[in-house]
């Protein structure tokens, strides 16, 4: 993300991450719960609108999720907390996928979500997106 797109869109966090994985392979480590625990957290997605659900958050706990959209295999979008969203859309790029991660919804009047959206940004872009590719690469079992 530029520094103009930041400024257009405060408060938000946009993650573009290739993925050597086709868009069902990239859907399904998105929803399964098995999958999702190996990259980012436990819970029990699922790819239902209006499916409630919590992810265990190391440092955080319980964060309750309800899923607001689902167009399989292109666009997974779900609350994160009570004030953040996050949208998934999957686009086939080659032999892949191109994942385009939108979390928004950050208060930055607020002191404790300007730190946590500091934080999270590098966190999404150098940790748990490259630990999503690895595992939607990792040939299924």
């Amino acid at each position: 993300m530029t520094e103009t797109d930041a400024a257009a869109r405060p408060g938000t966090i946009d993650v573009d991450q290739f993925v050597d994985a086709t868009p069902a392979r990239v859907w399904q480590t998105l929803t399964d719960p098995q999958l999702l625990a190996r990259w980012w957290a436990s819970g029990d997605v699922a790819a239902r609108v209006g499916h409630r659900f919590s992810l265990r958050m190391p440092g955080w706990g319980q964060v309750p999720c309800e899923v607001l959209e689902v167009v399989e295999q292109e666009r997974l979008v779900y609350t994160f907390n009570t004030t953040w969203t996050l949208t998934w859309r999957l686009v086939p790029e080659g032999r892949g996928t191109r994942l385009l991660l939108e979390h928004s919804g950050f208060d930055l009047q607020q002191k404790r979500e300007r730190d946590a959206l500091d934080r999270m940004g590098p966190g999404w872009r150098e940790e748990v997106l490259p630990r999503l590719a690895a595992v939607a690469a990792t040939p299924q079992d």
